[in-house]
């Protein structure tokens, strides 16, 4: 006699084998990264050492920013992409340029720096209280690079630039690292007067920490988010690899922001604008093979980790250090457009981390 399966036993075996679900897009940070970060060896820091430096290279090669679960560092290649992402892609821009500001500076101070008092101007009660570590030779926004390839600027020094004696204004971002106990000091217009420092905002970040800043505070960006983690640097495109979430910014934001992010800095309420906080990835299917190794790189990490708006701005402009030995990179990232990115939100069940 033929065996058979009776039909009961079969169906909840076949009722099972339709229930799978589909394979879900992971909410992680990449192993190797956190890895080779932690193999590495962090030089000693006994004076404060700038960005644009070997020594500063090594320093940042050994330093872990943030936890690996932190948004920062999450990996987004298989993420949703947003229901609305083409209308919010358009509103940024479908045909206008990817582009970037060598702007964000910053310089690594030992644990045992002097701190100092910083006056707050603007935004005292969303400040973080100091004394700060400040040291004497800290940059601020676009220095040195900016002043050094631009000839009606020859001849400034970094004491003009803390004074202001150009009258640039603007937003004059300095950003000050402890490596060693992975602590952060931002600061918005930072000017050196006569009678001691002064900011419009100061914010103070753990680096251990996925701690974000208080909901509706702003920081010294817009979005409330720190720029340090941001920062495109000399260190990751000689190693081929922006392994971070980067920044940008928009001309029009919406009265609205999302995790990451802690703050808006818009009136207007069309849900087609990007949100604070608003996460945009390089599509996979553009091809960034004939860039050189350095945009690559960056290309690449807009592949994996994306990048946030932050702050209202220049249209799809990213942040990169002001630092000379990195080259000029307009034309190539030029050849990018908007429509070669879309918005993406976390996985079903993503808990984000505070």
């Amino acid at each position: 006699m033929r065996s058979f399966t009776p039909l009961l036993v079969c169906l909840p075996i076949l009722s099972a084998l339709a229930a799978d679900p589909p394979p879900k897009a992971v909410v992680s940070g990449d192993p190797a990264r956190v890895e080779r970060i932690r193999a590495a060896k962090m030089p000693a820091i006994t004076t404060p050492i700038s960005f644009d430096t070997p020594e500063a290279d090594a320093i940042l090669s050994a330093l872990e920013v943030y936890p690996p679960d932190n948004p920062w560092n999450l990996l987004i290649t298989d993420w949703p992409t947003h229901p609305n992402s083409a209308r919010i892609v358009a509103s940024v821009g479908a045909n206008k340029p990817l582009r970037y500001n060598p702007d964000m500076g910053f310089i690594l101070v030992p644990a045992d720096q002097k701190r100092i008092d910083v006056k707050l101007v603007s935004y005292p009660d969303e400040s973080d209280k100091g004394p700060y570590p400040v040291p004497a030779s800290v940059p601020i926004e676009g220095w040195p690079a900016n002043y050094a390839r631009n000839p009606k600027l020859k001849g400034t020094t970094l004491d003009d630039v803390q004074r202001d004696r150009l009258k640039e204004d603007g937003d004059r971002h300095a950003i000050v690292v402890d490596p060693t106990n992975r602590m952060l000091y931002e600061f918005y217009q930072l000017k050196k007067t006569d009678s001691g420092w002064q900011a419009a905002c100061a914010a103070i970040f753990d680096l251990k920490s996925n701690k974000l800043r208080p909901d509706g505070w702003t920081s010294t960006d817009a979005a409330g988010l720190p720029l340090f983690p941001s920062v495109i640097r000399y260190d990751e495109l000689k190693r081929g690899a922006v392994e971070h979430a980067m920044r940008f910014t928009v001309v029009k934001s919406r009265r609205a922001y999302v995790h990451p992010a802690t703050h808006f800095a818009s009136k207007l309420t069309d849900e087609n604008l990007p949100r604070m906080g608003e996460r945009f990835r390089l599509r996979k299917d553009v091809d960034v093979s004939k860039f050189s190794p350095q945009v690559q790189a960056i290309l690449n990490g807009l592949k994996k980790y994306g990048m946030f708006v932050a702050d209202n701005g220049l249209d799809w402009a990213l942040s990169c250090a002001p630092d000379p030995r990195i080259p000029l990179l307009h034309e190539e990232l030029r050849k990018l457009k908007g429509s070669d990115f879309e918005v993406v939100v976390p996985p079903a069940g993503y808990k984000p981390q505070r």
